[in-house]
């Protein structure tokens, strides 16, 4: 893959500088647990990610958009007799999601040290603006980075907007992190380039089974494995 023209590498945050769907597969198990009455821990989570798929256009992404999903997941599968103790328990899970810790992954700030003199580093992630703000704050990082952008959405004409604001051309971009679907793909349909870091969980809406063929396309081990495209050693 060439990067010789890149100014500006885009980084994604959940799963890419940080630990996140963990938290989410932890609060869907507890969620399963609390109701358990209710249906089979498998139904009971097929229900969830329909709930959450047809919530998507409305409440968007992130942690806030899956409390409400839960307490409607909750709602329809008791038929309206959800409990005040079942109701606060779900509420529950949401506020500890909220306030868990920042934990960076392996790299990071070894790869945005190493890159940061040389190229402008940006965040280009989805999500809920307050928390994605908090995360950043927790995390130790806003200074490497020159922009933070918060999407709806990652489509591709998300990311021309981005290029726009930006001033650069496509060409000039890449775009580095966990999600084929929302990272990579994207930025290489709009002639961008993009390096996949697989996280050990994928959120099953994020996975996508076509193998990815572009010449504009990498996938690395972790983060630290991208160095070596942009000359630097790990």
């Amino acid at each position: 893959m060439e990067l010789s023209n890149v100014k500006v590498i885009g980084f994604d945050a959940d799963d890419t500088l940080w630990e996140n769907e963990t938290f989410f597969r932890e609060a869907e198990f507890e969620f399963a647990r609390i109701m358990r009455e209710y249906g089979s821990e498998e139904v009971i989570l097929k229900d969830l990610y329909n709930v959450e798929i047809a919530n998507m256009p409305i409440y968007g992404y992130g942690i806030k958009a899956f409390i409400l999903s839960l307490i409607e997941t909750a709602t329809h599968l008791s038929k309206g007799k959800l409990s005040s103790i079942q109701t606060s328990q779900i509420i529950a899970i949401g506020k500890s999601m909220l306030n868990k810790p920042v934990v960076l992954l392996k790299g990071v700030k070894e790869v945005l040290e190493s890159l940061m003199p040389n190229y402008r580093l940006i965040v280009a992630t989805k999500g809920d603006l307050l928390d994605q703000e908090r995360k950043l704050n927790k995390s130790g990082l806003l200074d490497y980075f020159h922009h933070i952008e918060v999407m709806s959405d990652k489509q591709p004409e998300a990311y021309l907007k981005l290029i726009k604001h930006l001033d650069i051309k496509p060409e000039q971009f890449v775009m580095i992190g966990n999600s084929l679907k929302s990272d990579v793909l994207p930025a290489i349909e709009i002639g961008a380039s993009g390096i996949h870091v697989p996280f050990h969980t994928t959120w099953q809406h994020e996975l996508v089974e076509n193998k990815v063929e572009s010449i504009r396309y990498a996938e690395v081990e972790n983060l630290l494995d991208v160095l070596p495209y942009f000359n630097l050693k790990p």
